[in-house]
């Protein structure tokens, strides 16, 4: 598991760090989600399989589709759509790639060992892994009004956001009092 967990551990440090050195939003975006993904890895290698499962379809599945649509949305013109031209290359998807095959390997290999700790059954130091089951009555519990807060602040950002990146329609009543023939 020590091997597994420094595979996992040093793709999320390289991905993490390419993302960061980018300059181009989709290349950073491709190199983030495979650093997601070898986070998961290490979730699971600790016996959070729900964390893990959790890491997967909350950050590397709907928050990359959000900056997907940033991306999108900030659409320049015919500029922007050459270099989203030049982004569908092959050759920009080698490194992400590669990298996920290193973890698929390693999961594949995980999953096919037949110990219970290599599973991720079994956490460090023997302890047994955290069911959804129990994860949902303690965040569901006492920590529900903390829960229900988070929730709220996530669709304020979302709403001022719309806000903030809506452009004003033809016609609209605003356009025509500011003198703007539609």
């Amino acid at each position: 598991m020590t091997a597994a967990f420094l595979i996992a551990a040093a793709v999320a440090v390289l991905t993490t760090a390419l993302a960061l050195t980018r300059s181009n939003a989709v290349h950073a975006l491709l190199y983030l989600v495979v650093s997601l993904l070898a986070v998961a890895v290490v979730f699971f290698l600790y016996g959070a399989p729900l964390a893990a499962a959790l890491e997967i379809i909350v950050y590397a599945g709907a928050i990359i589709v959000l900056f997907v649509f940033v991306v999108i949305m900030l659409n320049l013109g015919p500029e922007a759509t050459e270099q989203e031209r030049r982004w569908l290359q092959p050759d920009i998807w080698v490194g992400p790639s590669l990298l996920a095959a290193v973890l698929l390997v390693e999961l594949a290999v995980l999953l096919t060992d037949g110990s219970a700790a290599a599973a991720g059954v079994v956490g460090p130091a023997g302890t047994r892994a955290v069911e959804a089951r129990a994860v949902g009555i303690r965040l569901f519990g006492p920590y529900l009004l903390a829960v229900e807060l988070a929730s709220f602040l996530l669709l304020a950002g979302l709403v001022g956001a719309w806000h903030l990146g809506r452009r004003p329609w033809q016609g609209s009543p605003a356009r025509e009092e500011e003198g703007e023939a539609p």
